[in-house]
């Protein structure tokens, strides 16, 4: 996780991210507010069993708590995205990949696809299913279409690729954003994806977990935006921000405690307003 250094509205990443929203308000209160947010939130998830490494972000990169940058993989393998705009390209900093150069070896660094415009912004806008060996992803201006299905192709993951509109009718700029993957569960807004390509992804996500469908509204309320985790107990999680939570009917919530102790929910009103991410977007996994 990356402690913000400096966190307010990114005019740059507002025109595919139709989630963030803008105010004039002082840019040192919104900044402190979600620093508040953001050690919570941190001091939450250790309090239920769960490791985590933190980072310390630059005032220039107003993005850099959702460190999407990069991925890890089996074996201590990591690899490094290229971003759609230049302070989320900023955010790959010296320190940062020293640190993890540390504990994991850069199989592929895919940051030269930034000078074509090109972006994949790592498992933002892929998801995996790594047991089945399977990616899913909505193409949007965060998501090439080419090197999404490069990166299948490299990684050996098998591509389903979709289109979706959201609630304004532009695709949704994250595949994070509308569907999370779990041990035995999947969480997703099918409504989002366009027509053509829904029964084959419904298909392929049905054939390995019980699917748990979100709505429209909820993943305004970012629901979609959750990850399983698993505490020192060893018993599954799923981390979703206090309003995600929230916006579940009760026959949601006994769907997913199927299969996991408990929810992990922090409030994460500035974070989510300004930037337009939540609680997964703030998360990066290390294998």
């Amino acid at each position: 996780m990356v402690e913000p250094g400096g966190f307010y509205f990114n005019v740059s990443t507002a025109p595919s991210n139709p989630y963030q929203i803008n105010d004039d308000e002082d840019r040192a209160v919104i900044l402190e507010r979600a620093i508040m947010e953001f050690r919570s939130f941190v001091n939450l998830l250790i309090e239920n069993g769960i490791h985590v490494t933190i980072a310390k972000g630059i005032e220039e990169c107003p993005d850099h708590i959702f460190p999407n940058w990069f991925s890890t993989h089996e074996g201590r393998k990591m690899m490094v995205y290229p971003m759609l705009t230049e302070n989320r390209a900023a955010e790959k900093t010296e320190t940062m990949l020293r640190t993890l150069s540390r504990h994991y070896d850069i199989i592929h660094d895919w940051s030269d696809y930034e000078q074509e415009q090109k972006c994949l912004e790592g498992l933002s806008s892929l998801i995996l299913d790594r047991p089945n060996r399977k990616a899913y992803g909505t193409f949007s201006a965060r998501t090439d279409r080419e090197l999404a299905k490069k990166w299948c192709e490299t990684m050996g993951f098998e591509p389903h690729l979709f289109e979706t509109a959201s609630h304004t009718g532009d695709p949704i700029y994250h595949s994070d954003v509308m569907m999370h993957i779990g041990t035995e569960f999947v969480g997703i807004c099918a409504e989002s994806i366009l027509p053509q390509y829904r029964g084959e992804v419904m298909d392929s996500l049905s054939a390995h977990r019980d699917i748990i469908e979100l709505d429209m509204q909820q993943v305004r309320a970012f629901a979609g935006n959750a990850l399983e985790v698993q505490g020192d107990g060893g018993k599954p999680m799923v981390v979703m921000s206090h309003s995600g939570f929230e916006s579940l009917s009760a026959r949601q919530k006994d769907h997913y405690l199927k299969y996991i102790d408990r929810f992990i929910t922090p409030a994460l009103p500035t974070v989510q307003h300004y930037g337009g991410g939540a609680a997964r977007c703030m998360l990066q996994e290390l294998f």
